[in-house]
């Protein structure tokens, strides 16, 4: 049986990371084949990352001849939890050119799995339901020998025109035992083009776990849910090795949830790197409260972390607390701090628009960005997403539309303090706002020449959201 890989995010239809140049390959996309291939099947990719139309398939269908084409978004890619309907209709048409040459498909993604009905009213013969390594492999199996689905747990399907359900897996718990993704599917050199000539540097990307104990309400988790299991450092420097030694890149981006989470782990981490040689520049994700515990902050500083994100969110502690977020204030400003002392960059990710969020917590937000002058930041509005709390609790007041385009949609899907331009123009204002006090502080040639820019356009949005603060 020959299985052609591919998935449903296309840069080129999300404009806002499009003119970014930060591609990344499809890291779960790879590593699902991989383990496929380690049981004896034939497999491609058709990496759809770098074009825009689905149709470029065809191709790929005269040439390789698959028996199965395996829709496998890259769960790691956060992008793809958004659940974006340019991605969800690239997918059904990917779906319709491959059920047009009798091709058999299999999907596995954040929406397919809140949404197999709608996936399987597509044509898709079976949707795989959380994480799939396992139900993939067995998938294949019955299929090769003609058994009943019903047999495998973590998949949708149709039969007699009725839909079933087996229900979701349980998550692997020893991700060791996973061969290393097939990164020689992957056409690099594209990639690195693209970073080179965005960025003036290479970047790939990497998994060290998968999944996040926590439970922020407006969070989905439809693929790992609520279990946290972590790769051992060991087997994490082995595929960093293996990268920089066949592809080189510069930098390297921890695509995890929460990197670094089991205690000892950094640390033991660190001590690999500098055993082996190995030099590294890489950024991750994490949490203002666990950035703080042990030496936490040291041992990421030694091992080559270069910008850390962490979900700020606001810098109100109302907003926080309804949020289920678990940290505080104080905490945002502590890391921040301490991080800046050891050199490491640090980024918030912010949310507006909460519910019941006022005038004053959001100027709370602003205040501790002028503040702190983070190096970066993204910023969002509060966006719900099947099977969260935050879904359920605003879902009576959505309209017909309950997905964003692209990932700069920013429409605020439900009743709250503001209209919705208030809170595209806050995402404008509050990025012009930092760069305004960066170029300040930088002095550079570029800074310099930029500031009546970030300046006249600071006071414009500032405003046009006073007038429309006022109106409410």
């Amino acid at each position: 049986m020959k299985v052609l890989f591919s998935h449903s995010y296309y840069y080129p239809l999300d404009e806002k990371q499009w003119v970014k140049k930060q591609p990344y390959p499809p890291l779960g996309t790879i590593q699902a084949a991989s383990t496929v291939r380690e049981k004896g099947y034939e497999v491609d990719l058709f990496d759809t990352n770098l074009i825009s139309d689905p149709d470029l398939i065809i191709p790929k269908f005269d040439s390789f001849q698959p028996d199965v084409l395996v829709l496998y978004d890259d769960g790691f890619n956060y992008l793809t939890k958004m659940c974006l309907t340019n991605m969800r209709n690239a997918a059904f048409r990917m779906i319709t050119l491959a059920k047009e040459q009798g091709i058999r498909v299999l999907v596995s993604s954040s929406d397919s799995t809140d949404q197999f009905e709608m996936y399987l009213n597509e044509g898709a013969d079976a949707v795989m339901l959380g994480e799939a390594d396992e139900t993939l492999s067995e998938i294949l199996k019955h299929w090769e020998n003609n058994q009943d689905l019903s047999l495998v747990v973590g998949v949708a399907f149709r039969k007699e025109e009725k839909t079933i359900s087996t229900g979701k897996r349980g998550v692997l718990r020893d991700l060791d035992q996973l061969p290393m993704p097939a990164w020689d599917l992957v056409d690099i050199e594209p990639y690195r083009k693209f970073w080179l000539e965005g960025n003036g540097h290479f970047s790939l990307n990497l998994a060290t776990t998968r999944g996040c104990p926590y439970k922020c309400n407006w969070c989905a988790k439809p693929i790992y849910g609520n279990r946290y299991n972590s790769r051992s450092p060991e087997h994490v420097v082995n595929e960093i090795d293996y990268l920089i030694s066949n592809f080189g890149p510069d930098h390297f981006w921890m695509c995890d949830d929460i990197f670094g989470l089991k205690p000892g782990w950094v640390q033991e981490f660190d001590k690999l790197l500098k055993n082996r040689k190995l030099k590294i520049k890489y950024t991750i994700q994490s949490r203002v409260d666990l950035l703080l515990k042990e030496n936490t902050i040291d041992a990421l500083a030694s091992s080559g972390a270069y910008e850390i994100w962490v979900g700020a969110e606001s810098g109100s502690q109302k907003v926080l607390d309804a949020m289920d977020k678990g940290t505080d204030v104080n905490q945002i400003y502590e890391a921040t701090r301490n991080l800046k002392s050891k050199g490491i960059r640090i980024a918030f990710f912010l949310q507006f628009g909460y519910p019941e969020e006022t005038k004053e917590d959001i100027q709370k937000t602003i205040d501790m960005v002028t503040e702190l002058m983070p190096d970066n930041i993204g910023v969002s509005v509060s966006y719900p997403l099947p099977g969260t709390p935050f879904y359920d609790r605003v879902k009576s007041e959505m309209g017909n539309k309950t997905n964003w385009e692209d990932s700069d949609d920013l429409d605020l899907m439900f009743a709250n303090s503001f209209p919705k331009d208030y809170y595209r123009k806050l995402q404008r204002y509050i990025h012009r706002r930092l760069r305004l006090k960066q170029g300040i502080k930088m002095k550079t040639l570029k800074t310099v020449a930029l500031l009546p820019y970030y300046f006249i356009a600071t006071k414009l949005d500032r405003i046009a959201l006073n007038n429309m603060e006022a109106q409410k």
